[in-house]
């Protein structure tokens, strides 16, 4: 099987999804901030300079989901019918997890993992003057469903 962004000579084109069923897809990221003890009690303690770190983030990521076929280049524009983002502070940072949903003909993955990446990039933007050592990492695509290939769910 080939790669379906690309044509017969091997350029990079946007696949033609006019012909497939429009169905109701979903898809859920995941990506981790990790942030040393004293920033993640700041951020409990809504005591970082910046503000609601969680906050920014949040809306960060639904704002990047929204953004996407601008930021990917071969990315469809789709009519998202819901963007919602998790984050949860944990021991050692704070897990964002980003569900997208449409009613399309494609599937809504890359809109998932553009708005965990993005909301991942705006927590480090608020923690940065407190927590320069922040890592952000481990952006991967935990589910996706809907469309012909039906479910698939990361097992690891």
């Amino acid at each position: 099987m080939g790669l379906s962004h690309l044509d017969e000579k091997g350029a990079a084109r946007m696949v033609d999804v006019g012909d497939k069923p429009i169905t109701q897809r979903r898809a859920v990221a995941q990506a981790r901030v990790e942030l040393s003890p004293a920033t993640l009690k700041l951020i409990a303690q809504d005591g970082l300079p910046k503000g609601d770190a969680l906050a920014v983030a949040r809306l960060a990521g639904i704002m990047a989901a929204k953004k996407t076929p601008e930021l990917i280049p071969l990315c469809h524009p789709l009519p998202l019918t819901a963007v919602s983002l998790e984050l949860t502070p944990q021991a050692d940072g704070v897990l964002i997890e980003a569900t997208t949903s449409t009613n399309a003909s494609t599937g809504v993955e890359m809109e998932a993992m553009t708005a965990a990446s993005v909301a991942a990039l705006a927590l480090y933007d608020m923690v940065k003057g407190v927590d320069r050592g922040a890592r952000v990492g481990q952006v991967q695509l935990m589910l996706k469903e809907g469309g012909k290939s039906g479910l698939w769910r990361r097992e690891d």
